[in-house]
């Protein structure tokens, strides 16, 4: 978890350097053009390639939507966010998202609730206000 939260640390810098010079839209389509392509190839070289092909639709639609949310919906108003305020408040906010995972799984998951996640759900949102 060390190198995950390096790599994702460091990238804002990227995005939001890079954002300096593009719009957020086209920022968001290089960036999952060469994931994608990356993605590809590692699928393959693992040899995962057949799992691919031989997923069930219902996985594929579930997957699909959640591209469409986090990974072109999301990302792009992240970028715009990001294009137009400070990296050390847009980053904290939208690393929120943790908020609406909790109260979504009660909800539809009929996950429990526990007084630890109340309070660490209190603690998010005080984090919010004060970065705000």
């Amino acid at each position: 978890m060390i190198i995950t939260t390096l790599l994702w640390g460091a990238t804002p810098i990227l995005e939001k350097t890079g954002l300096a010079k593009a719009d957020p839209l086209v920022g968001v389509t290089i960036r999952s053009a060469i994931v994608t392509a990356g993605l590809f190839l590692l699928t393959f070289i693992l040899g995962k390639g057949r799992a691919l092909v031989e997923l069930d639709g219902k996985s594929i639609l579930l997957f699909g939507a959640s591209g469409m949310m986090a990974g072109l919906l999301g990302m792009w108003t992240y970028y715009g966010a990001l294009k137009m305020e400070a990296t050390s408040k847009i980053v904290p906010i939208a690393a929120c998202y943790p908020l609406v995972t909790a109260l979504l799984s009660v909800l539809v998951l009929k996950e429990g609730i526990t007084l630890h996640r109340v309070i660490g759900t209190a603690l998010i949102v005080s984090g919010i206000w004060l970065v705000k």
